[in-house]
């Protein structure tokens, strides 16, 4: 993700508020309209040449996306194939979108034909029978062609059911002209980076180690590079949810040493202060995604040269070990009418023509070819002193462990985050206390919407 990505990746508050009106229908209500034209139905299949003889027919197509590298991907899709037209539409980011996709597919009109939807989301649209699935599209070989932990984000209770274009494999973004000053050690384990926290906090008040005032998205992804596997599903409608989740408990207990004393910056992300912290140092490092170093680039320009790029901190020394934090996937609606010539587009948006615009306006992709070319490692910033920093990010989308699950109604939790974990951050209170009361809300909100969810 580029600029764009503070949309992409990040679950604000004001946007997931909005969500959830609308996401609370989402539940097990599948997608009444049908698919006709150059269509293939869900238990259909479709070969290779069905879909390239779709592209050469006349046709118009409905992209719903906010990605900006889009534009130029849709201009190199419609000149390799004149006879399509795509409407490119931004309906707004993450769960903005989300609303109105959802709030369509009730209406039973004006579906996109594709939209873009964020792994964490996918599982959601996936068990209502909203996305196509494409099993059927000969498509499976793709899933190689990525890093394991993208394959598995768009597969769906075994269904191959979206196509992926970026992917956020966590890496630690640190300012050097900082830890220099302070004598701090680059920290390859979360004990030592608790220990920088404190030292840097006790040489300037004014100073954090990182800012974090309790989002859903970071939380997840910390739990699951501490091992953690907190939600189960089985099939399409059974939920199961570890409340004594053991790398819940060991990120909460690590967090907890800097939440509790103080040691976080409480800014809003996002937002014009974090961005000027970012730049001049008072915030010292972001633990996040691979596409994060665009956004340091456009918006904290007055760090240049000061940031650096590191492997994420484990629990083991010696042991890499990443999670993925955003990343968006690209899915046949339901409804469309035209699914052969969507599902042409996207496997160009997902394969080389598409991900190689993609990384070269700043985007990180989803295809290995791409993240291990020597074009692409090669690259040295002078935001970040020179440093090939992609090296560490190729890397970091190696070391993401395995066996990820998110809720099928996971935008609804990341929509109520904020009134259990988040009270937490503001009242300086134990998070793993506050992460196993939303683990229940959640569950709660699940059994409402029509699953069957286990609570242990």
């Amino acid at each position: 993700m580029t600029a764009t990505t503070r949309s992409a990746r990040a679950w604000r508050r004001g946007a997931a508020a909005l969500a959830v009106g609308a996401l609370a229908a989402v539940g097990m209500t599948a997608c009444s309209s049908s698919s006709s034209g150059s269509s293939a139905s869900s238990g259909s299949t479709a070969s290779s040449s069905d879909i390239a003889s779709a592209l050469q027919k006349k046709s118009t197509l409905t992209v719903w996306a906010w990605a900006p590298q889009d534009k130029d991907i849709v201009a190199a899709f419609e000149k390799k194939y004149p006879n399509v037209t795509v409407d490119l539409v931004n309906a707004g980011t993450s769960t903005t979108e989300y609303t109105k996709l959802q709030n369509a597919i009730k209406a039973g009109s004006g579906v996109p034909d594709v939209a873009q939807i964020e792994y964490y989301a996918l599982p959601q649209f996936a068990v209502s029978g909203s996305v196509q699935s494409l099993d059927g599209y000969g498509f499976d070989s793709l899933k190689s062609d990525y890093a394991s932990a993208v394959g598995d984000a768009i597969t769906v209770n075994g269904s191959l059911d979206a196509l992926p274009q970026d992917t956020g494999p966590m890496a630690l973004f640190y300012n050097e002209k900082i830890f220099k000053q302070y004598g701090l050690t680059v920290p390859t384990t979360w004990d030592q980076y608790v220990a920088d926290a404190v030292k840097l906090h006790a040489a300037n008040s004014s100073e954090y180690i990182t800012s974090d005032t309790g989002d859903p998205g970071t939380a997840t992804s910390m739990i699951w590079q501490a091992g953690g596997k907190p939600f189960t599903v089985t099939g399409a409608t059974s939920v199961t949810i570890n409340t004594a989740d053991s790398g819940t408990q060991k990120w909460a207990a690590e967090w907890d040493q800097l939440e509790e004393k103080g040691l976080l910056a409480q800014t809003t992300g996002w937002t014009s202060q974090w961005f000027n912290q970012l730049g001049n140092g008072q915030i010292a490092t972001l633990v996040t995604g691979a596409w994060m170093p665009d956004n340091l680039e456009t918006s904290a320009a007055a760090g240049s040269g000061d940031w650096r790029v590191a492997p994420m901190p484990t629990y083991t020394a010696g042991t890499a070990a990443s999670a993925e934090n955003g990343g968006s996937s690209y899915a046949v609606m339901k409804a469309s009418s035209n699914s052969l010539v969507a599902a042409g587009f996207i496997q160009f948006l997902a394969t080389q023509p598409g991900e190689q615009i993609l990384a070269n306006e700043g985007g990180f992709p989803a295809l290995t070819s791409i993240l291990n070319s020597s074009s692409f490692l090669g690259q040295d910033p002078a935001y970040f002193g020179g440093q090939k920093i992609n090296t560490v990010l190729s890397a970091a989308a190696a070391s993401v462990l395995p066996g990820w699950s998110y809720m099928p109604f996971q935008v609804y939790a990341n929509s109520i985050f904020p009134d259990t974990v988040g009270k937490a951050y503001s009242n300086k209170t134990d998070i793993y206390s506050a992460i196993a009361a939303w683990y229940k809300a959640s569950a709660s909100y699940g059994t409402g919407q029509g699953f069957s969810v286990t609570l242990q």
